[in-house]
């Protein structure tokens, strides 16, 4: 009997695949609205029924469900409303619209094009922000940061050129999520081979044997892609010194200051310069600026907010529970490597499928991962490798994660337009594969273990 004053404890909550419901119902909403609408000659098919309106009665239905369990849900969707991680998330969608919004009004990217990239072949374009993206992705260790700072140069790249604004950001996000998968400082990295208890230089070896054919394969794709015509440098001439906000942006971002303070000072940059050097530019137009940026990027920031309450609905009723005991049940009834490293390779694209957040889904299945590597005799490096990789990969495609949304709302187009051109992560999802039916030597013991059972973890 509980005692006068003392607060009821909820009962403790049962895996069930019920609390995935919600999720399947946001997704049959958004995507069955896009191509029904698209069927019937809606040339704007996807946006009739936008993102943030399509998850509200999902999470109806997860409230619902949590109420049945006994879960407080107005306090759960606040929880995960208010994460830290959205949060960030949020102000960074802000910071990264209203970076874009300025430097595009001061001429920035204009200048881009006039320092030297009209004589660029245009078949190398896509190839060449690949490169840039991966390159500035694997030194600062985040594809947030990264996204936010190429996205704006490679759009003016873009309508100069005449290419595909999908395939330009395809490219962009592709490199960034390479770089993400790869760096020894991402987020991701570090929770993989912590989690898997081995070495940061033997999973980036391991790593690298799929991400970089991948990598090979997208360069030429992307290079067979582009399209002939050059591009052409801004009839009006601009100052050179309008380059300057991006490659303050850069250089910060490679030195490893926090992406919100990266996007900020970049931001003052470009107003400055907008005043000293644009004509007819002031204060009260930069101000302006910053809020038309702004409201460019309300429906991602939304979204954002109400797919972390859902996200927390989801996870409070069971549903990642429900995830992780079906793949542990398959890896346990089915022996040999391939169905152990299957089963990781599930488990970490199915929790970022529902988290919408490659490091939250790592830190979530790595403990299960490692379980299933020890009993099948996987390698640590080998299961942080495809911990860390398909998580990446499901995080790159996803319609409704951080990446492809922040993208899709500096450049005005639908997620689901851009999801399908990142071509790498698609490309190294089926390396990945290949690289797990590929026939391998039997390991001893000692190099099956992870770290801590047979190494030492660093």
């Amino acid at each position: 009997m509980k005692k006068d004053g003392a607060a009821a404890v909820p009962p403790p909550v049962r895996p069930s695949a019920v609390a995935l419901t919600p999720l399947l119902l946001f997704l049959l909403l958004f995507f069955g609205a896009g191509i029904y609408f698209t069927s019937h000659g809606e040339a704007m098919g996807f946006y009739q029924l936008r993102a943030p309106v399509a998850v509200l009665p999902a999470l109806a239905l997860g409230a619902w469900l949590a109420w049945r369990r006994g879960i407080a849900p107005l306090d759960t969707v606040l929880a995960g409303m208010g994460h830290p991680n959205v949060m960030l998330m949020c102000l960074v969608f802000l910071l990264a619209g209203a970076f874009a919004t300025v430097t595009k009004a001061v001429g920035a990217v204009d200048a881009v094009v006039a320092l030297g990239l009209g004589a660029l072949p245009a078949s190398l374009i896509l190839p060449g922000l690949f490169l840039v993206a991966g390159f500035i992705s694997l030194a600062i260790g985040t594809s947030m940061g990264t996204i936010a700072a190429v996205v704006p140069v490679a759009l003016g790249i873009s309508d100069a050129a005449g290419l595909d604004a999908g395939l330009v950001l395809g490219a962009v996000v592709g490199g960034a999520m390479f770089g993400d998968n790869l760096s020894i400082i991402s987020d991701t990295t570090i929770a993989a081979t912590r989690s898997q208890g081995c070495r940061m230089h033997d999973k980036f070896r391991e790593n690298l044997k799929i991400a970089l054919p991948a990598a090979v394969v997208t360069l030429v794709l992307l290079g067979a892609m582009g399209d002939v015509a050059p591009v052409l440098p801004p009839d009006d001439p601009v100052s050179r010194w309008l380059v300057l906000p991006y490659l303050l942006v850069l250089a910060l971002a490679l030195a490893g200051v926090n992406v919100v303070l990266v996007l900020g000072v970049g931001l003052v940059m470009a107003g400055v310069l907008g005043v000293v050097a644009g004509a007819g530019y002031d204060a009260v137009s930069f101000a302006s600026d910053i809020y038309t940026g702004f409201e460019g990027m309300i429906e991602i920031t939304l979204l954002a907010l109400l797919i972390g309450g859902l996200a927390a609905l989801i996870k409070a009723c069971g549903g990642l529970d429900w995830l992780a005991q079906a793949i542990a049940r398959f890896a346990r009834g089915h022996k040999g490597r391939r169905a152990g490293e299957a089963s990781i390779a599930a488990l970490a694209a199915g929790s970022d499928a529902l988290t919408a957040n490659n490091t939250v889904a790592i830190l979530i299945s790595g403990s299960l991962a490692r379980d299933i590597a020890v009993h099948h005799g996987i390698s640590g490096r080998r299961s942080a490798s495809l911990l860390d990789i398909f998580s990446c990969v499901m995080q790159g495609v996803l319609p409704y994660g951080a990446q492809i949304l922040l993208a899709g709302s500096l450049a005005g187009l639908s997620p689901l337009l851009i999801a399908g051109k990142v071509y790498y992560c698609w490309l190294l999802a089926a390396a990945a594969i290949v690289f797990m039916l590929w026939p391998s030597r039997q390991r001893s013991p000692a190099e099956a273990a992870p770290a801590g059972q047979g190494g030492a973890a660093q």
